[in-house]
């Protein structure tokens, strides 16, 4: 064993819904790939080169509550499909990306919207407004020999039962083999790693006290509140 001169910390880990638990590397998310969300948020739709950004592996959170963070007043859901990796590597192809692919679940890109506007306009990396505790709620994994290759299928949000957000995942910009096989361009992936592929249009506020279920149907429904 190491001699650990503090002690390690633990490695996240996630439910899957059949059994065990699926330990976590790294988080990809990819921005705008909806268009009608790349919309809402004042930009071109048209299919440019995809860009990513990172959240830390223990924001993910499948706790079922998302406590309200500190020093925002503007704290906006996003619900997102995520991918999550059995296998990686370097320069992946599209023909060979779904093959690295372990299962899907449903979760969610909170963002502190207000400091997220902030470090834009001062061109500034975005962590403190997507990567603080507990930003990302997910629910079970479910794996892709069980559910198929999601490339199809409402997603959808509602807060306190009125609806938010709808789309559909035939609607990703940047589908899920071309994401895999972009980003291992850049980095080298590997088993572990979960990739948050993008949220519809309709995203929002909310408040303490709100309930969030988030849906798609080979997944089911996942309930989050806001404390």
């Amino acid at each position: 064993m190491p001699d650990y001169v503090i002690s390690p910390p633990p490695v996240t880990a996630l439910p899957v819904a059949t059994g065990g638990v699926f330990p976590v590397r790294r988080v990809y998310c990819i921005g705008r790939n909806y268009a009608a969300h790349a919309i809402e948020m004042g930009h071109d739709p048209d299919r440019e080169a995809p860009f990513f950004f990172q959240k830390n592996p223990d924001n993910l959170d499948t706790s079922g509550t998302f406590p309200y963070p500190p020093h925002t007043r503007d704290v906006h859901h996003e619900v997102e499909l995520s991918v999550v990796l059995k296998s990686g590597g370097k320069n992946i192809s599209v023909d060979h990306a779904m093959d690295h692919v372990y299962g899907y679940a449903l979760s969610l890109d909170m963002t502190r919207r207000d400091l997220q506007g902030q470090m834009k306009k001062a061109g500034r990396p975005w962590e403190i407004g997507k990567a603080f505790e507990r930003s990302a709620p997910i629910g079970p994994i479910h794996k892709a020999e069980n559910v198929g290759d999601l490339n199809a299928g409402a997603i959808t949000l509602k807060v306190n039962g009125d609806l938010r957000q709808e789309g559909d995942l035939a609607q990703l910009i940047w589908k899920t083999p071309e994401m895999i096989s972009y980003l291992s361009e850049y980095f080298e992936l590997a088993a572990g790693d979960v990739i948050m592929t993008g949220t519809p249009s309709g995203v929002g506020p909310v408040v303490k006290g709100d309930v969030m279920d988030i849906a798609t149907p080979a997944l089911g429904t996942h309930r989050v509140t806001v404390v």
